[in-house]
């Protein structure tokens, strides 16, 4: 077993360190494929988490119950296809076969074992062109308590919004007592030292309120599509998927709403 993750982790650092022009067919294969498989998907929630989540953890619960609060409504959950709170939330999504279930996996030297519980699954060489994947076709994402990889999934989503490189989207941290420390931080030495502004801290919401996430997604998705409206883009195929969601559905749009 060993062994063969030590093999695995060689390859992996060969890959990575490669400037053979293979290095760069592998990206834009990454590229393509992501492309390809989940252009079309329509609404779409990112889930992320720790790997090492075990099935009786709260959080494990959480998110399996969050994930299908979601797909019951129409959104499609998307995961980086592993075990723990990625497998939770794809094994929530998986019995509502109107939704997509989607797993983003990668190759690992260690940890990462595709979950079966996905319905469409990918598998990627590298993480910077998954990681693109897992945000540009998501219109939500929810943080659940997790390591290193989460962290850095989070702070890049947060820049991502901060610098208006995607608008409209919402982040979510799930796990009040878990994630408050980290949201003190930000407060008291980013906020206070003047390198954030009010409007950044905003961006991220704390809760382990599941209706509030539920109803603060479908609120946003409005928001997305008047957004993608205003900018030209309305007529795309990506914003008639997003306006399919509201099809024979109880939300009620307000007034003063483009959709």
């Amino acid at each position: 077993m060993k062994k063969n993750r030590d093999d695995l982790a060689k390859k992996y650092v060969k890959d990575i360190k490669s400037a053979d022009v293979w290095s760069v067919f592998r990206i834009l294969s990454d590229f393509v494929k992501g492309f390809d498989g989940l252009g079309d998907l329509g609404p779409t929630v990112t889930i992320f988490g720790s790997a090492k989540t075990k099935e009786s953890n709260k959080y494990y619960k959480a998110t399996q119950e969050l994930s299908s609060m979601l797909a019951k409504r129409g959104f499609n959950i998307m995961t980086g296809g592993g075990p723990g709170i990625m497998e939770a939330a794809n094994k929530g999504a998986f019995k509502y076969k109107n939704v997509e279930s989607v797993g983003l996996n990668i190759d690992l030297p260690f940890e990462q074992t595709p979950n079966k519980y996905t319905t469409t699954e990918l598998s990627f060489e590298y993480f910077f062109s998954r990681k693109v994947m897992l945000v540009k076709y998501s219109i939500a994402y929810v943080i659940f308590p997790g390591g290193y990889g989460t962290l850095d999934e989070f702070f890049e989503a947060l820049t991502l919004v901060q610098t208006k490189k995607i608008t409209g989207v919402k982040i979510f941290l799930i796990g009040t007592s878990f994630y408050k420390p980290l949201v003190k931080f930000l407060e008291n030495k980013l906020y206070k030292n003047g390198m954030i502004t009010l409007e950044d801290l905003h961006i991220i919401t704390l809760s382990d309120d599941l209706d509030k996430v539920l109803k603060e997604i479908e609120e946003s998705l409005l928001n997305q599509i008047n957004i993608l409206k205003e900018s030209g883009l309305g007529d795309t195929k990506y914003c008639k998927s997003l306006l399919e969601f509201f099809v024979d559905k109880d939300i009620t749009i307000p007034e003063n709403s483009n959709v």
